[in-house]
């Protein structure tokens, strides 16, 4: 662990641009690497928070073909979202690029260039496959089958969805071609190899030895398992017509590996906001003195700690990452994120059905971060942490003070007289949370730094609460203003000490109290007076509003017509029955009727007992479909019956017949009955 650094490069996950950004990619990557940056410059630190578009690779060409458009109408499309949301949301980004950009194509293709020339790579022509039918080599999003690991029958040709292993395409077992859906043959290829077993002793000294004691238990445990396992080869170029070109003679038709010219879009993006700024991007990546920490979810464990890595080492010029705090995954109401299957919440779907909500879903997010392990985001609990607690304590102590104030002493800050031992107490207590919370934030604890965040403000609460300067106004208005001067020093550190977790809160309390841009994280437990007598503050304005049921009921419902959508889609037809002969078919009795009557049998929830007319008797019949229909809503219902079922007593009721049903795409039951205006009785042959 580097000790007192005199800058920090800090990278998050460059997003995939197949689709927008969603809650799992909050929590697990982008809003802890954004409470580190903005941790880092309220301490004064030098601080390049870098990030970009990811826009290459399989899964950009799947969309294309999937979308009918080019993979260009495809980047530029999911970067303006994602950009926009990021924007919105108020991720704090010092750059935030696209590997499409020349910079970019530049950096990685001379970063290739360096490793080529110094003889880094193995050239190999290795079997890959191959899909005859659609003339090309797949890629491995191109390539599902069953995963040799587990079992689990839909694993892509990189990776196993469902453990988590990382994958070759010909480790499948019985692979698929996604283009045409045929099996692919094996065919001969020439490709450019890192030889990562010539790293393990170096990663094995550097990660196993070297950060025992600081990396997440998560994150080491998943490096050493892959260490231990035995570290292959692998391939840094790719047959597609998607990427950047690989610079070398022979190599023709070839890109670069996605995960290969991905990471270095951390160093084309610093190069690019280094141009911008007039600065000297080289610091930043190789100078010893600084802070290198990726910001990842653990299914980016093994490129960032493994194979990243072990390039940086075999180009020699640049620093290796100080850490690597990777978080577990977010599921979403009990249920895993999926962006195929639309199981998620939008960032950019949020923005504008939550107005001027963002920091409620930031606190949500990191009070309930997968720091450790798996987590579940769930709307009632996003509902109770808002009304609960950022309303019950944090905004109702603001409020409170910020009346109060403004009752008592037209808004202008009181002079305190003696301070009692409550006081000092008080005042002790809040100088010493910026180190308390400081220390988590160093630890990449997050959830618990917001944990001490709240505190400050239950500090304030307790100390009205015990002080009841409302009452004590009657009778001793001098003490009042001490307690008040007190409360407002709280409010004034939680403008402050709250802007790394709930950065657009804090810029309204800073308005609130009007002492915006004044005062940096250290100036809470180092300055006596925070906010200083007779300074004048502004109006009390709700800092955070209650939502209500209906707010998330809304939500709950479009989750759960997502889920109807997904069986309707992928629900498929049951398999056809033994064959029968005409003779079967031809002694059934299909006839046209009418519902006349339509009643509920008592003390039976499925049945209803109808009286149809089937055009040569009316006749009863008892059907289960009384969970479905009313009696009411069926009656004229013209209906399929099988007339000539033997009769059967259900429930003392003698049904004489069947009527035919079926089910629609979202499982609900339909009646199987005729177009036209055929009259009652006719048959159906």
């Amino acid at each position: 662990m580097i000790q007192n650094p005199k800058r920090y490069t800090i990278t998050a996950a460059l997003p995939y641009t197949n689709g927008p950004i969603h809650i799992g990619h909050l929590a697990g990557v982008y809003v802890p690497a954004d409470i580190y940056s903005r941790y880092l410059r309220l301490q004064g630190k030098d601080v390049a928070f870098i990030c970009g578009s990811d826009e290459h690779g399989v899964a950009i060409s799947m969309k294309a073909k999937k979308e009918g458009i080019t993979p260009q109408e495809v980047i530029d499309k999911y970067d303006g979202i994602i950009r926009k949301s990021f924007a919105d949301f108020g991720i704090s980004f010092d750059n935030y690029s696209r590997t499409s950009a020349k910079i970019h194509h530049d950096t990685a293709q001379e970063f290739f260039r360096k490793l080529y020339d110094n003889g880094d790579f193995i050239e190999e022509v290795t079997e890959q496959l191959y899909d005859a039918k659609a003339n090309q080599f797949l890629a491995d999003r191109f390539v599902v089958g069953t995963c040799p690991k587990c079992g689990h029958d839909g694993a892509y040709g990189d990776q196993c969805e469902n453990c988590g292993s990382t994958l070759n395409a010909t480790d499948l077992i019985n692979p698929k071609s996604t283009i045409t859906g045929e099996t692919p043959i094996l065919k001969a290829t020439k490709h450019w190899f890192l030889p990562l077993d010539r790293y393990t002793d170096f990663l094995r000294e550097w990660i196993l030895v070297g950060h025992k004691n600081d990396w997440k238990p998560n994150v080491y445990g998943q490096v050493k398992s892959w260490v231990d396992g035995g570290l292959e080869p692998r391939a840094v170029t790719r047959d597609l017509d998607w990427g950047i070109d690989v610079p070398v003679e022979g190599a023709e038709g070839k890109k670069l590996y996605v995960w290969f010219d991905a990471p270095i879009g951390y160093i084309s993006s610093t190069k690019e906001w280094a141009l911008r700024e007039g600065k000297d991007w080289e610091p930043y990546w190789k100078d010893e003195d600084t802070k290198l920490v990726h910001f990842i979810g653990k299914d980016n464990i093994v490129f960032h700690c493994i194979i990243f890595p072990a390039m940086l080492k075999a180009e020699g010029s640049y620093i290796l990452p100080d850490n690597v705090p990777a978080n577990e995954f977010l599921n979403l109401e009990g249920n895993k994120l999926s962006t195929s299957k639309n199981w998620a919440v939008w960032l950019h779907e949020y923005l504008e059905e939550f107005p001027e909500k963002q920091d409620v879903l930031r606190y949500s997010l990191t009070s309930n971060a997968p720091e450790t392990k798996d987590n579940d985001f769930t709307w009632k609990d996003f509902q109770a942490r808002n009304n609960n607690e950022l309303v019950a304590i944090f905004g109702n102590f603001i409020n409170r003070v910020v009346v109060l104030t403004n009752k008592y002493y037209e808004g202008f800050i009181p002079t305190p007289n003696e301070f009692s031992e409550v006081d000092e107490n008080t005042l002790a207590e809040l100088k010493a949370y910026p180190a308390v919370i400081s220390s988590s934030v160093e630890r990449y604890r997050f959830r618990e730094a917001l944990g001490e965040l709240m505190n400050v403000a239950r500090l304030g609460n307790k100390y009205l609460a015990d002080e009841e300067p409302w009452k004590v106004m009657k009778d001793n208005p001098e003490r009042v203003k001490t307690q008040m001067y007190v409360a407002l020093q709280i409010a004034a550190a939680l403008s402050i000490l709250a802007e790394p977790f709930l950065p657009f809160t804090a810029a309204k309390l800073s308005g609130i109290l009007k002492n915006e841009g004044k005062l940096k994280w250290n100036d809470v437990a180092e300055i006596s007076e925070l906010i200083p007598e007779g300074h004048q503050i502004g109006e009390a304005e709700l800092l955070f509003a209650k939502i209500e049921d209906e707010e998330i009921q809304k939500q709950i419902d479009k989750l759960e017509a997502t889920k109807t959508a997904n069986i309707a889609e992928n629900k498929q037809a049951e398999p056809q029955k033994d064959l029968i002969q005409y003779e079967d078919f031809a002694k059934m009795d299909l006839r046209v009727g009418t519902i006349i009557e339509a009643e509920k049998m008592p003390k039976a929830n499925k049945l209803l007992v109808l009286k149809i007319d089937t055009g040569i008797d009316v006749r009863t019949i008892v059907s289960g479909i009384a969970e479905s229909f009313s009696p009411e809503e069926i009656i004229g219902k013209r209906v399929t019956v099988l007339a000539n079922l033997a009769p059967r007593a259900l429930r003392g009721v003698e049904s004489q017949g069947m009527i035919l049903m079926t089910t629609n795409a979202e499982g609900k039951l339909v009646f199987v009955n005729p177009d036209t205006d055929a009259p009652n009785g006719e048959t159906i042959n």
